[in-house]
């Protein structure tokens, strides 16, 4: 069975901390009979608290329904999903959503800021969902609003923000419950390289600093490059040493 390769080091050893995710033969399906479809084909993966993984592959290899099964943003057809030791396949819509809500956090391509809020409201939305944060919703919003360096712009809404202020305005807001782990959904996908290398390395020194879990789904490999381990995806599965060097020589 081919297994998730490391194709870059970082100075991270595997197996030296302990897991904030487990996957356990995790498989996708959509539609029914002769129109079916497996998008994910038996998936495993192991992912290290601390660790920030790269998830490659060419469209329509699987890379971001395995971020949406395994963030809980989509549900599994089979197979097991482990965060922090809660099986999140077994839990009802409610508890699911609360999971989301206090223990992963989301940074998406699009940005996914609410259009009518202001940065600040943005970032309070999620302490404001949450009825037993600990937080107080405008003193979170503004510390973390300082901390990706827009506590200027805490006023303005997304439409008054360039790419690269909008995505360090979605950073925060993943941040506001002070999750155990962040899931990128090619996070530097919609900027120029002068911003995505800024918000590639906002997200680098929270990593250092926090201790975080960063799970981020990218087609650069000079994304890929500033993590510290990169899995390589194709037609569902995970590509082994050998496969991921043939695919690379029949990709140029």
């Amino acid at each position: 069975m081919a297994t998730a390769l490391n194709i870059y080091a970082a100075g991270f050893v595997p197996g030296a901390a302990p897991a904030a995710i487990e996957v356990h033969q995790i498989t996708k399906e959509y539609g029914e009979g002769d129109s079916r479809v497996q998008v994910l084909k038996g998936v495993d993966l192991t992912i290290a608290r601390g660790e920030m993984l790269a998830i490659m592959g060419p469209s329509g290899s699987g890379k971001s329904t395995l971020l949406g099964a395994i963030s809980g943003l989509d549900t599994v057809t089979s197979g097991q999903v482990i965060i922090n030791g809660t099986d999140i396949t077994r839990l009802g819509e409610n508890a699911l959503a609360r999971v989301r809500n206090r223990n992963i956090g989301f940074v998406f391509q699009t940005f996914n800021l609410i259009s009518t809020l202001t940065a600040q409201e943005n970032v309070e939305l999620p302490v404001l969902l949450d009825r037993k944060s600990s937080f107080n919703p405008s003193k979170r919003a503004q510390e973390l609003l300082d901390l990706v360096g827009l506590s200027h712009r805490r006023k303005h809404r997304p439409g008054q923000m360039s790419g690269g202020e909008q995505q360090r305005v979605a950073i925060a807001r993943a941040l506001a419950n002070d999750p155990e782990v962040i899931f990128g959904d090619e996070p530097t996908g919609n900027l120029d390289s002068t911003n995505g290398e800024a918000v590639m390395q906002l997200l680098t020194d929270l990593k250092e600093e926090t201790g975080k879990t960063l799970v981020l789904v990218t087609h650069d490999p000079r994304i890929a490059a500033q993590c510290d381990r990169a899995v390589y995806m194709h037609d569902g599965r995970f590509l082994d040493d050998a496969d991921v060097q043939q695919s690379m020589r029949s990709s140029r």
